[in-house]
Protein backbone atom coordinates (compact mmCIF):
# COMPACT_ATOMS: atom_id res chain seq x y z
CA UNK A 1 0.00 0.00 0.00
CA UNK A 2 1.10 3.61 -0.64
CA UNK A 3 2.44 5.55 2.33
CA UNK A 4 0.29 8.25 3.92
CA UNK A 5 1.55 11.68 2.75
CA UNK A 6 3.25 13.73 5.46
CA UNK A 7 2.00 17.25 6.22
CA UNK A 8 4.53 20.12 6.28
CA UNK A 9 3.81 23.68 7.48
CA UNK A 10 5.83 26.32 5.53
CA UNK A 11 6.21 30.05 6.33
CA UNK A 12 7.18 32.80 3.91
CA UNK A 13 10.29 34.55 5.27
CA UNK A 14 9.61 37.68 3.29
CA UNK A 15 5.90 37.92 4.07
CA UNK A 16 3.77 37.67 7.16
CA UNK A 17 5.52 35.50 9.69
CA UNK A 18 2.21 34.53 11.30
CA UNK A 19 0.80 33.10 8.07
CA UNK A 20 1.83 29.69 6.92
CA UNK A 21 1.00 27.21 4.18
CA UNK A 22 0.31 23.54 4.85
CA UNK A 23 1.70 21.35 2.10
CA UNK A 24 1.74 17.61 1.60
CA UNK A 25 4.78 15.77 0.34
CA UNK A 26 3.37 12.99 -1.78
CA UNK A 27 5.27 9.69 -2.04
CA UNK A 28 6.51 8.32 -5.30
CA UNK A 29 3.60 6.99 -7.34
CA UNK A 30 3.23 3.23 -7.65
CA UNK A 31 4.06 1.85 -11.08
CA UNK A 32 1.13 0.99 -13.27
CA UNK A 33 0.19 -2.63 -13.57
CA UNK A 34 0.84 -3.69 -17.12
CA UNK A 35 -1.60 -5.53 -19.31
CA UNK A 36 0.49 -8.69 -19.12
CA UNK A 37 0.17 -9.01 -15.33
CA UNK A 38 -0.96 -12.53 -14.46
CA UNK A 39 -3.57 -12.18 -11.70
CA UNK A 40 -3.86 -15.96 -11.44
CA UNK A 41 -0.31 -16.34 -10.13
CA UNK A 42 -0.84 -17.21 -6.48
CA UNK A 43 1.54 -20.03 -5.56
CA UNK A 44 5.34 -20.11 -5.30
CA UNK A 45 6.08 -21.60 -8.72
CA UNK A 46 3.77 -19.29 -10.66
CA UNK A 47 5.00 -16.19 -8.85
CA UNK A 48 8.67 -17.14 -9.31
CA UNK A 49 8.22 -17.77 -13.05
CA UNK A 50 6.32 -14.51 -13.48
CA UNK A 51 9.00 -12.40 -11.75
CA UNK A 52 11.84 -14.15 -13.64
CA UNK A 53 10.03 -13.38 -16.89
CA UNK A 54 9.76 -9.75 -15.85
CA UNK A 55 13.51 -9.61 -15.17
CA UNK A 56 14.29 -11.14 -18.57
CA UNK A 57 11.92 -8.69 -20.28
CA UNK A 58 13.40 -5.63 -18.54
CA UNK A 59 17.02 -6.63 -18.99
CA UNK A 60 17.19 -8.24 -22.42
CA UNK A 61 20.94 -7.65 -22.67
CA UNK A 62 21.54 -10.22 -19.92
CA UNK A 63 21.60 -13.71 -21.42
CA UNK A 64 22.21 -15.92 -18.36
CA UNK A 65 20.39 -16.17 -15.01
CA UNK A 66 21.44 -18.69 -12.34
CA UNK A 67 20.17 -19.65 -8.90
CA UNK A 68 23.27 -18.08 -7.36
CA UNK A 69 22.46 -14.63 -8.74
CA UNK A 70 21.38 -12.14 -6.11
CA UNK A 71 18.41 -11.07 -8.23
CA UNK A 72 17.15 -14.66 -8.46
CA UNK A 73 17.59 -15.13 -4.70
CA UNK A 74 15.52 -12.00 -4.05
CA UNK A 75 12.87 -13.20 -6.52
CA UNK A 76 12.61 -16.58 -4.77
CA UNK A 77 12.31 -14.91 -1.35
CA UNK A 78 9.57 -12.64 -2.64
CA UNK A 79 7.80 -15.60 -4.27
CA UNK A 80 7.89 -17.58 -1.00
CA UNK A 81 6.56 -14.60 0.98
CA UNK A 82 3.84 -13.90 -1.59
CA UNK A 83 2.85 -17.59 -1.53
CA UNK A 84 2.40 -17.42 2.26
CA UNK A 85 0.38 -14.21 2.00
CA UNK A 86 -1.79 -15.72 -0.73
CA UNK A 87 -2.47 -18.80 1.39
CA UNK A 88 -3.30 -16.57 4.36
CA UNK A 89 -5.72 -14.54 2.24
CA UNK A 90 -7.45 -17.72 1.05
CA UNK A 91 -7.78 -19.05 4.59
CA UNK A 92 -9.19 -15.76 5.88
CA UNK A 93 -11.65 -15.60 2.98
CA UNK A 94 -12.95 -19.13 3.50
CA UNK A 95 -13.59 -18.48 7.20
CA UNK A 96 -16.20 -15.93 6.18
CA UNK A 97 -18.78 -18.47 4.94
CA UNK A 98 -20.39 -21.33 6.82
CA UNK A 99 -19.85 -23.79 3.99
CA UNK A 100 -16.06 -23.34 3.78
CA UNK A 101 -15.14 -22.36 7.35
CA UNK A 102 -12.76 -24.80 9.03
CA UNK A 103 -12.01 -23.24 12.41
CA UNK A 104 -14.45 -24.17 15.20
CA UNK A 105 -14.71 -20.57 16.45
CA UNK A 106 -15.65 -19.38 12.95
CA UNK A 107 -18.35 -22.03 12.58
CA UNK A 108 -19.79 -21.22 16.02
CA UNK A 109 -19.78 -17.48 15.27
CA UNK A 110 -21.44 -17.90 11.86
CA UNK A 111 -24.12 -20.19 13.32
CA UNK A 112 -24.92 -17.60 15.98
CA UNK A 113 -25.72 -15.10 13.19
CA UNK A 114 -28.73 -17.20 12.17
CA UNK A 115 -29.92 -17.85 15.72
CA UNK A 116 -28.40 -21.30 16.24
CA UNK A 117 -26.88 -21.57 19.72
CA UNK A 118 -24.41 -24.40 19.19
CA UNK A 119 -23.30 -24.35 22.83
CA UNK A 120 -26.85 -24.79 24.14
CA UNK A 121 -27.58 -27.58 21.65
CA UNK A 122 -24.39 -29.48 22.49
CA UNK A 123 -25.04 -29.07 26.23
CA UNK A 124 -28.63 -30.32 25.85
CA UNK A 125 -27.41 -33.37 23.93
CA UNK A 126 -24.89 -34.11 26.72
CA UNK A 127 -21.98 -33.74 24.28
CA UNK A 128 -20.14 -31.19 26.41
CA UNK A 129 -20.12 -30.52 30.15
CA UNK A 130 -21.05 -26.84 29.97
CA UNK A 131 -24.02 -24.90 31.34
CA UNK A 132 -24.52 -21.58 29.52
CA UNK A 133 -26.78 -20.33 32.31
CA UNK A 134 -24.22 -20.68 35.11
CA UNK A 135 -20.83 -20.62 33.39
CA UNK A 136 -19.20 -17.67 31.62
CA UNK A 137 -20.05 -17.57 27.96
CA UNK A 138 -16.41 -17.41 26.86
CA UNK A 139 -15.66 -20.57 28.83
CA UNK A 140 -18.61 -22.42 27.27
CA UNK A 141 -17.49 -21.35 23.80
CA UNK A 142 -13.99 -22.61 24.49
CA UNK A 143 -15.30 -25.99 25.67
CA UNK A 144 -17.42 -26.36 22.53
CA UNK A 145 -14.59 -25.34 20.21
CA UNK A 146 -12.22 -27.81 21.88
CA UNK A 147 -14.86 -30.56 21.47
CA UNK A 148 -15.36 -29.69 17.80
CA UNK A 149 -11.62 -29.68 17.22
CA UNK A 150 -11.42 -33.26 18.52
CA UNK A 151 -14.71 -34.32 16.86
CA UNK A 152 -15.00 -32.63 13.44
CA UNK A 153 -18.02 -34.76 12.52
CA UNK A 154 -20.04 -33.10 15.32
CA UNK A 155 -19.08 -29.69 13.92
CA UNK A 156 -20.20 -30.73 10.43
CA UNK A 157 -23.52 -31.91 11.85
CA UNK A 158 -24.11 -28.52 13.50
CA UNK A 159 -23.02 -26.82 10.27
CA UNK A 160 -25.85 -28.63 8.40
CA UNK A 161 -28.52 -28.35 11.10
CA UNK A 162 -28.13 -24.62 11.70
CA UNK A 163 -29.28 -23.29 8.29
CA UNK A 164 -32.41 -25.43 8.46
CA UNK A 165 -33.74 -23.16 11.21
CA UNK A 166 -34.13 -20.36 8.67
CA UNK A 167 -36.92 -22.30 6.94
CA UNK A 168 -38.81 -23.11 10.15
CA UNK A 169 -41.65 -20.91 11.33
CA UNK A 170 -40.79 -19.82 14.84
CA UNK A 171 -43.95 -17.83 15.54
CA UNK A 172 -47.52 -19.10 16.04
CA UNK A 173 -49.08 -17.02 13.28
CA UNK A 174 -51.68 -19.43 11.92
CA UNK A 175 -53.51 -22.38 13.42
CA UNK A 176 -51.18 -24.74 11.55
CA UNK A 177 -48.13 -22.94 12.97
CA UNK A 178 -49.50 -23.25 16.49
CA UNK A 179 -50.29 -26.95 16.12
CA UNK A 180 -46.87 -27.71 14.65
CA UNK A 181 -45.03 -25.74 17.32
CA UNK A 182 -46.92 -27.22 20.29
CA UNK A 183 -46.59 -30.76 18.91
CA UNK A 184 -42.80 -30.42 19.19
CA UNK A 185 -42.95 -30.30 22.99
CA UNK A 186 -42.14 -33.61 24.77
CA UNK A 187 -45.24 -33.25 26.98
CA UNK A 188 -47.61 -33.19 23.99
CA UNK A 189 -48.83 -36.23 22.09
CA UNK A 190 -51.52 -34.54 20.00
CA UNK A 191 -53.13 -31.10 19.74
CA UNK A 192 -56.28 -29.50 18.40
CA UNK A 193 -56.21 -25.74 17.80
CA UNK A 194 -59.19 -23.50 17.21
CA UNK A 195 -59.85 -19.77 17.25
CA UNK A 196 -63.02 -18.07 18.43
CA UNK A 197 -64.16 -14.46 18.59
CA UNK A 198 -64.59 -13.49 22.26
CA UNK A 199 -65.94 -9.98 21.76
CA UNK A 200 -62.71 -7.97 21.53
CA UNK A 201 -60.22 -10.30 19.86
CA UNK A 202 -59.75 -13.85 18.61
CA UNK A 203 -58.83 -16.30 21.36
CA UNK A 204 -56.78 -19.34 20.40
CA UNK A 205 -57.84 -22.52 22.19
CA UNK A 206 -55.35 -25.37 22.29
CA UNK A 207 -56.57 -28.78 23.41
CA UNK A 208 -53.75 -31.11 24.40
CA UNK A 209 -53.36 -34.85 24.88
CA UNK A 210 -50.60 -35.57 27.40
CA UNK A 211 -48.32 -38.67 27.45
CA UNK A 212 -50.87 -40.55 29.58
CA UNK A 213 -54.63 -40.60 29.05
CA UNK A 214 -55.17 -40.09 32.80
CA UNK A 215 -52.99 -36.99 33.08
CA UNK A 216 -54.58 -33.55 33.11
CA UNK A 217 -53.06 -30.12 32.55
CA UNK A 218 -53.43 -29.18 36.21
CA UNK A 219 -51.57 -32.29 37.33
CA UNK A 220 -47.85 -32.39 38.06
CA UNK A 221 -45.27 -35.13 38.19
CA UNK A 222 -45.80 -35.36 41.95
CA UNK A 223 -49.60 -35.64 41.78
CA UNK A 224 -50.11 -38.07 38.90
CA UNK A 225 -51.23 -41.57 39.76
CA UNK A 226 -48.38 -43.94 40.48
CA UNK A 227 -48.32 -47.76 40.35
CA UNK A 228 -49.03 -49.70 43.55
CA UNK A 229 -46.10 -49.94 45.94
CA UNK A 230 -46.25 -53.73 45.90
CA UNK A 231 -45.67 -53.86 42.12
CA UNK A 232 -41.90 -53.30 42.11
CA UNK A 233 -41.38 -53.78 38.36
CA UNK A 234 -44.14 -51.34 37.46
CA UNK A 235 -42.80 -48.79 39.94
CA UNK A 236 -39.28 -48.97 38.50
CA UNK A 237 -40.61 -48.67 34.93
CA UNK A 238 -42.74 -45.70 35.95
CA UNK A 239 -39.74 -44.01 37.61
CA UNK A 240 -37.57 -44.49 34.52
CA UNK A 241 -40.33 -43.15 32.31
CA UNK A 242 -40.79 -39.99 34.40
CA UNK A 243 -37.02 -39.40 34.61
CA UNK A 244 -36.66 -39.71 30.83
CA UNK A 245 -39.59 -37.36 30.24
CA UNK A 246 -38.07 -34.76 32.57
CA UNK A 247 -34.72 -35.05 30.78
CA UNK A 248 -36.45 -34.59 27.43
CA UNK A 249 -38.23 -31.48 28.71
CA UNK A 250 -35.01 -29.98 30.06
CA UNK A 251 -33.16 -30.70 26.80
CA UNK A 252 -35.98 -29.26 24.69
CA UNK A 253 -36.20 -26.05 26.73
CA UNK A 254 -32.42 -25.67 26.69
CA UNK A 255 -32.23 -26.01 22.91
CA UNK A 256 -35.11 -23.55 22.44
CA UNK A 257 -33.48 -21.05 24.80
CA UNK A 258 -36.37 -21.22 27.29
CA UNK A 259 -36.37 -21.33 31.06
CA UNK A 260 -35.88 -24.84 32.42
CA UNK A 261 -38.69 -25.94 34.80
CA UNK A 262 -37.80 -25.86 38.47
CA UNK A 263 -38.82 -29.32 39.63
CA UNK A 264 -38.45 -28.34 43.31
CA UNK A 265 -41.54 -26.13 42.95
CA UNK A 266 -43.64 -28.96 41.55
CA UNK A 267 -44.78 -27.16 38.36
CA UNK A 268 -47.99 -28.29 36.71
CA UNK A 269 -48.12 -29.39 33.09
CA UNK A 270 -50.14 -26.28 32.32
CA UNK A 271 -47.46 -23.96 33.69
CA UNK A 272 -44.71 -25.76 31.75
CA UNK A 273 -46.61 -25.54 28.47
CA UNK A 274 -47.78 -21.97 29.14
CA UNK A 275 -44.18 -20.78 29.48
CA UNK A 276 -43.31 -22.52 26.23
CA UNK A 277 -46.28 -21.08 24.32
CA UNK A 278 -45.67 -17.60 25.74
CA UNK A 279 -42.31 -17.47 23.97
CA UNK A 280 -43.83 -18.10 20.53
CA UNK A 281 -47.37 -16.72 20.51
CA UNK A 282 -48.18 -13.53 18.63
CA UNK A 283 -48.38 -10.31 20.63
CA UNK A 284 -51.95 -9.62 21.69
CA UNK A 285 -53.05 -13.18 20.91
CA UNK A 286 -54.61 -14.78 24.03
CA UNK A 287 -54.12 -18.53 24.32
CA UNK A 288 -56.20 -20.92 26.41
CA UNK A 289 -55.07 -24.49 27.18
CA UNK A 290 -57.79 -27.14 27.34
CA UNK A 291 -57.86 -30.78 28.38
CA UNK A 292 -59.21 -33.46 26.12
CA UNK A 293 -62.70 -34.73 27.01
CA UNK A 294 -62.41 -38.47 27.72
CA UNK A 295 -65.09 -40.68 26.20
CA UNK A 296 -65.07 -44.07 27.93
CA UNK A 297 -65.57 -47.09 25.68
CA UNK A 298 -67.04 -50.39 26.91
CA UNK A 299 -65.90 -53.48 25.02
CA UNK A 300 -66.70 -57.17 25.45
CA UNK A 301 -65.00 -59.59 23.05
CA UNK A 302 -64.91 -63.34 22.72
CA UNK A 303 -61.72 -64.94 21.38
CA UNK A 304 -61.26 -68.43 20.03
CA UNK A 305 -57.74 -69.60 20.84
CA UNK A 306 -55.86 -72.07 18.68
CA UNK A 307 -55.31 -75.48 20.34
CA UNK A 308 -51.53 -75.10 20.62
CA UNK A 309 -51.60 -71.79 22.58
CA UNK A 310 -52.19 -71.10 26.26
CA UNK A 311 -55.16 -68.95 27.21
CA UNK A 312 -53.05 -66.98 29.70
CA UNK A 313 -50.68 -65.85 26.94
CA UNK A 314 -53.52 -64.84 24.64
CA UNK A 315 -55.26 -62.95 27.47
CA UNK A 316 -52.10 -60.97 28.26
CA UNK A 317 -51.60 -60.12 24.58
CA UNK A 318 -55.24 -59.10 24.16
CA UNK A 319 -55.13 -56.88 27.24
CA UNK A 320 -52.00 -55.18 25.90
CA UNK A 321 -53.66 -54.71 22.48
CA UNK A 322 -56.77 -53.09 24.02
CA UNK A 323 -54.89 -51.08 26.65
CA UNK A 324 -53.21 -47.67 26.65
CA UNK A 325 -49.63 -48.95 26.66
CA UNK A 326 -46.99 -48.38 23.98
CA UNK A 327 -48.62 -50.83 21.54
CA UNK A 328 -52.21 -50.48 22.75
CA UNK A 329 -55.18 -49.39 20.66
CA UNK A 330 -55.98 -46.62 23.16
CA UNK A 331 -52.43 -45.36 23.52
CA UNK A 332 -52.31 -41.65 24.34
CA UNK A 333 -52.16 -39.63 21.14
CA UNK A 334 -52.91 -42.47 18.74
CA UNK A 335 -56.53 -41.37 18.33
CA UNK A 336 -57.25 -37.80 17.24
CA UNK A 337 -59.71 -35.38 18.78
CA UNK A 338 -63.24 -36.27 17.71
CA UNK A 339 -62.06 -39.37 15.83
CA UNK A 340 -64.69 -42.08 15.55
CA UNK A 341 -63.90 -45.55 16.85
CA UNK A 342 -64.48 -48.36 14.38
CA UNK A 343 -65.04 -51.96 15.41
CA UNK A 344 -63.12 -53.18 12.37
CA UNK A 345 -59.95 -51.53 13.70
CA UNK A 346 -60.35 -53.29 17.05
CA UNK A 347 -61.03 -56.65 15.42
CA UNK A 348 -57.96 -56.25 13.17
CA UNK A 349 -55.83 -55.41 16.24
CA UNK A 350 -56.98 -58.57 18.01
CA UNK A 351 -56.68 -60.78 14.96
CA UNK A 352 -53.03 -59.78 14.62
CA UNK A 353 -52.30 -61.63 17.85
CA UNK A 354 -50.59 -64.91 17.10
CA UNK A 355 -52.76 -67.75 18.38
CA UNK A 356 -56.16 -66.05 17.90
CA UNK A 357 -58.33 -67.99 15.48
CA UNK A 358 -61.49 -65.87 15.57
CA UNK A 359 -62.91 -62.78 17.31
CA UNK A 360 -66.53 -62.04 18.15
CA UNK A 361 -67.54 -58.55 19.27
CA UNK A 362 -70.29 -58.86 21.88
CA UNK A 363 -70.45 -55.27 23.19
CA UNK A 364 -69.19 -52.05 21.68
CA UNK A 365 -70.54 -48.78 23.08
CA UNK A 366 -69.84 -45.63 25.02
CA UNK A 367 -70.06 -45.94 28.80
CA UNK A 368 -73.46 -44.84 30.10
CA UNK A 369 -77.08 -45.81 29.72
CA UNK A 370 -77.69 -42.94 27.32
CA UNK A 371 -75.53 -44.57 24.65
CA UNK A 372 -76.78 -47.65 22.78
CA UNK A 373 -74.72 -50.65 21.81
CA UNK A 374 -72.97 -50.20 18.46
CA UNK A 375 -71.85 -53.77 17.90
CA UNK A 376 -73.99 -54.19 14.80
CA UNK A 377 -73.26 -50.70 13.47
CA UNK A 378 -69.53 -51.06 14.13
CA UNK A 379 -68.89 -47.36 14.76
CA UNK A 380 -68.92 -45.06 17.78
CA UNK A 381 -69.28 -41.43 16.76
CA UNK A 382 -67.29 -38.78 18.66
CA UNK A 383 -67.04 -35.03 18.12
CA UNK A 384 -65.30 -31.88 19.27
CA UNK A 385 -62.61 -32.42 21.89
CA UNK A 386 -63.75 -35.94 22.76
CA UNK A 387 -61.10 -38.64 22.72
CA UNK A 388 -61.84 -42.34 23.13
CA UNK A 389 -60.26 -43.90 26.25
CA UNK A 390 -60.38 -47.33 27.79
CA UNK A 391 -58.31 -47.48 31.00
CA UNK A 392 -59.98 -50.69 32.28
CA UNK A 393 -59.78 -49.41 35.87
CA UNK A 394 -62.36 -50.96 38.18
CA UNK A 395 -62.32 -47.90 40.42
CA UNK A 396 -63.18 -45.62 37.48
CA UNK A 397 -65.45 -47.44 35.07
CA UNK A 398 -66.49 -44.13 33.47
CA UNK A 399 -63.08 -44.08 31.73
CA UNK A 400 -63.88 -47.25 29.84
CA UNK A 401 -63.40 -50.96 30.41
CA UNK A 402 -63.13 -54.17 28.45
CA UNK A 403 -63.87 -57.83 29.12
CA UNK A 404 -62.20 -60.73 27.32
CA UNK A 405 -63.84 -64.15 27.08
CA UNK A 406 -61.60 -67.00 25.88
CA UNK A 407 -62.56 -70.28 24.28
CA UNK A 408 -60.35 -73.16 23.25
CA UNK A 409 -56.62 -73.33 23.67
CA UNK A 410 -54.76 -74.81 26.61
CA UNK A 411 -55.26 -73.83 30.21
CA UNK A 412 -52.43 -73.60 32.72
Amino acid sequence: MAEIPSQVLRFDLFGCLDCGRRTAELPWPLPDVGGDFDWRARDYDALRVFMIEQLIARFPERQRWTAADLEVVIVELLAALADQLSDMADRVAQEGTLETARRPNSVRRLLSFIGYDAVAVAAAQKLISADPKTMPRAQCDEILERFWFDNPFAMDQARHEGPQLIFEQQRMVTIADCAARVDDHPLVRRTSVRTAWTGAWDTMSIAIILPDTEWRLDHSFDTIQKPPVLDTDATEAFTRRIAKLKDDIVSFHTVQGLAVPDWTRNPTFRSILSGFIEAYRMTGQPVVLLDAIPAGIAIVVSLIVRPTFFQSEIRASAEAALGDGPEGFFQAGRLRFGEDVFASDLLAKLMDIEGVENVCLMRFKRVGRAYPDQSEVGRIVLSGLEVAVCDNDRDRPERGYFSIILHGGMRV
